[in-house]
């Protein structure tokens, strides 16, 4: 039995896993914590949930594979945006490593190339595909949910590729 997991690192991204015949075993959106401070609130990666959700998801025994999308800071995007969204990045890097599972860090072009052919490139078409390909099988209805539909959509190309 394999199963395939999409990572789209983000604060606003999400976690996926397929099985071997592309049914969806779960989808989580990144857990975050609300931190309240003097001046305000902040939002941090919750670390050991991140941990406790792809464990669970090895914790079977299966083989498991992974496609992380590769990022890179964007131009005009803030120095305390990049970094945050880098720090996510290799937190979710650390979590594959330490638990040893094999993965794949996906430029996005590549795997829109494939997943998205002929529908454009926006977060829109993203939601659209995955409701294509999984129907009911997960709550897509709203804009925010782009994040769950990138890691569908990175889990179902880390299972095409094999």
């Amino acid at each position: 039995m394999k199963y395939f997991i999409g990572i789209d690192p983000g604060q606003t991204g999400a976690v996926a896993a397929l099985d071997e015949e592309g049914k969806v075993l779960g989808v989580c959106d990144t857990p975050i914590l609300t931190i309240k401070k003097n001046k305000g609130t902040r939002h941090e990666l919750d670390r050991p949930a991140m941990v406790t959700i792809i464990y669970r998801i090895t914790q079977d025994g299966p083989s498991v594979y992974a496609a992380i999308e590769r990022v890179n800071s964007m131009p005009g995007q803030g120095v305390a945006s990049s970094f945050s969204f880098g720090m996510g990045y290799g937190i979710w890097l650390g979590i594959l490593t330490s638990l040893h599972i094999p993965h794949d860090l996906v430029h996005p072009t590549r795997w829109k190339k494939v997943m998205l052919d002929s529908m454009g490139k926006n977060k829109d078409a993203s939601r659209i595909r995955a409701k294509e390909l999984f129907g009911n099988q997960v709550d897509l209805s709203l804009k925010k949910h782009h994040g769950r539909a990138d890691a569908l959509l990175l889990a179902e190309y880390r299972r095409r590729i094999g």
